[in-house]
């Protein structure tokens, strides 16, 4: 899959996972896609109801180990 930017937030705990993904989708083109990096469990629920919600389109969830990915397009 393509992507066009990796977002990191491994380390950081619920909502800060959602809330820079958020920040960080606002500055993309609708269309283009992110990989979110995270490590917090819950974002296994918050990040597709997130894109649920604002209208993004979530490509893909898959876990490494404790690693979660995401692939989120920008509607």
């Amino acid at each position: 899959m393509n992507w066009s930017t990796e977002l990191d937030t491994l380390g950081l705990l619920c909502p800060l996972p959602v809330l820079k993904a958020r920040k960080h989708l606002s500055m993309m083109q609708s269309g283009e896609r992110m990989r979110l990096l995270a490590n917090d469990p819950m974002a296994q629920i918050d990040v597709p109801h997130f894109c649920t919600t604002a209208g993004h389109r979530l490509i893909s969830q898959e876990k490494n180990g404790d690693q979660l990915v995401f692939l989120i397009e920008r509607a």
